[in-house]
C-alpha cells in the first residue's frame, strides 16, 4: 500500500540560471524557424559561460525560410536582454555569441519524413511519461507547483521594477508535509537568489523575497514550525553563466513533475515537435491530465514508448496508483480509441506546428494555463467526455 505521512521536496530555477538561459535560447531558436516554415525540422543547444554563447545542433528547414547564423545570433542575444542579463561577465550587449548550427543528417531524416504510402515516424526511440494529480488545482504535485510559483511571483517583481535588488538568477526548493496522502502544510522553503547589493545579507533578502514566497503557496500552508533557508551561503553576486556554465536540457526534472512521476531522459528545449521526446511528453501529459479530471483516477502516470521511423506508439501504459475508479487497462483502451499518438496526429490534435516553445522553457512545461494563440495546448481538459464515453 503507498506510504500515506511522508515528506516530499521539489525545486525549480528561474529563468535567469545558466541551464535555464540556454532553455530559453534553444527554443527561441526554434520559435524563429518553424515560425517561418512549421514542418521545418530543428534540434538547437546551447552552451552558455563567462560573456560567451555557442549554438549549435542541426536544422532541416528550405532555404527561403532559413535564418543566417546573424539572424540567430542577434536572436539568442535578445532573449538574454529580455532575461535581463546586464553584469559585467555576462552583459546581453557584450557576449560574444558562435553559431554552429548546420543541416539536419538526412540519415535521420529518411527514417523521420513520411511519404506517400508511409506515415511519418518518430524521429528517435524513447519512453515519455506524463502525469497529473487532484493535488492542485492545475492538477500537478504541490511541490513542483509552489516552486515554480515563488519564482515565477519573484520575476514579474524584478521585471517591474518592483524589486531592483533582485538579480535574473535564482532557486527555490519547497518540502512539503503530506498526510492520508494529501498536502497539508510546507515543512521547509528554501530559496536562493541573486542580489545587487553586494551587502546585503540572508535576513536583508528574506524579507524582500517572503511576501512572493507567502503569496505562491495557500494561506495556512506556511505555519510557524516552516523552516526557512534563504540564501544559505550568505552573498549571491555574480550569477547566471558567468557564475556556473549552462547547458540546455540539464533541468528535466524542473521541466516536469520535480521528480513525483518517472521520466524517460529525454529534454524538450531547442527541439522541433515532430521531436517525440517533447511531442509526446506533451501527449502524455494531456491524456493523463483528462483522465484524472474525468474522474477515472486521483492520479495517473502514463508512459508512451516510440521507435525512430515508426509512427504508431509501441506500448501504452497506466498507473493510477489503487486510486483508479476502472482497471488500468480500460483507460488504456479508451485512449487508443479516441486519439491519435502518432507523431503527426499529436501534432495536428494540439496544434503544435506554431512559435510557442520560448514561453515553455522557464518555470515548468506543465501546470500552465493554455492560452488562446496555442501556448500550452496540452493543459486543455478537452477529452474528458471523449474518454468517460470510450470506458
Amino acid at each position: 500500500m503507498p506510504r500515506q505521512n511522508y515528506l516530499f521536496t521539489s525545486e525549480s530555477v528561474s529563468e535567469g540560471h545558466p541551464d535555464k538561459v540556454c532553455d530559453q535560447i534553444s527554443d527561441t531558436i526554434v520559435d524563429l524557424i518553424i515560425g517561418r516554415e512549421p514542418e521545418a525540422r530543428v534540434a538547437v543547444e546551447t552552451a552558455a559561460t563567462t560573456n560567451r554563447v555557442v549554438l549549435m545542433g542541426e536544422i532541416n528547414v528550405s532555404e527561403a525560410n532559413a535564418p543566417s547564423p546573424a539572424e540567430m545570433c542577434e536572436a539568442a542575444r535578445e532573449t538574454i536582454r529580455q532575461i535581463g542579463y546586464m553584469q559585467k561577465g555576462f552583459h546581453f550587449k557584450t557576449v560574444s555569441i558562435d553559431c554552429l548550427i548546420h543541416e539536419q543528417s538526412p540519415d535521420i531524416a529518411r527514417g523521420v519524413d513520411g511519404g506517400e504510402n508511409k506515415d511519418e515516424g518518430a524521429g528517435d526511440q524513447g519512453i515519455m511519461f506524463g502525469y497529473a494529480t487532484v493535488e492542485t488545482p492545475e492538477f500537478m504535485p504541490a511541490p513542483i507547483q509552489y516552486s515554480h510559483r515563488i519564482l515565477q511571483l519573484m520575476a514579474a517583481a524584478r521585471h517591474s521594477g518592483a524589486e531592483p535588488l533582485l538579480g535574473p538568477d535564482a532557486k527555490s526548493q519547497v518540502t512539503v508535509e503530506y498526510r492520508d496522502a494529501r498536502p497539508v502544510r510546507a515543512h521547509t522553503i528554501v530559496v536562493s537568489t541573486q542580489h545587487t547589493d553586494p551587502d546585503m545579507e540572508s535576513g536583508d533578502v528574506r524579507k524582500v523575497i517572503e511576501p512572493y514566497v507567502l503569496e505562491a503557496l495557500p494561506e495556512g500552508f506556511i505555519d510557524a514550525d516552516t523552516v526557512w533557508h534563504v540564501n544559505p551561503t550568505g552573498r549571491f553576486v555574480i550569477g547566471g553563466p558567468d557564475g556556473d556554465a549552462g547547458l540546455t536540457g540539464r533541468k528535466i526534472i524542473v521541466d516536469t513533475y520535480g521528480g513525483a512521476a518517472p521520466h524517460g531522459g529525454g529534454a524538450f528545449s531547442g527541439k522541433d515537435p515532430s521531436k517525440v521526446d517533447r511531442s509526446a511528453a506533451y501527449a502524455a501529459r494531456h491524456l493523463a491530465k483528462n483522465v484524472v479530471a474525468a474522474g477515472l483516477a486521483s492520479r495517473c502516470c502514463l508512459q508512451l514508448a516510440y521507435a525512430i521511423g515508426i509512427a504508431e506508439p509501441l506500448s501504452i501504459h497506466v498507473e493510477t496508483y489503487g486510486t483508479g475508479q476502472v482497471a488500468p487497462e480500460a483507460i488504456e483502451k479508451a485512449i487508443r480509441d479516441t486519439v491519435s499518438l502518432t507523431p503527426r496526429g499529436i501534432r495536428a490534435r494540439l496544434g503544435l506546428n506554431r512559435p510557442i516553445y520560448r514561453r515553455t522553457a522557464a518555470y515548468g512545461h506543465f501546470g500552465r494555463a493554455p492560452e488562446a494563440d496555442g501556448g500550452f495546448s496540452w493543459e486543455r481538459l478537452d477529452l474528458v467526455e471523449a474518454l468517460k464515453a470510450a470506458i
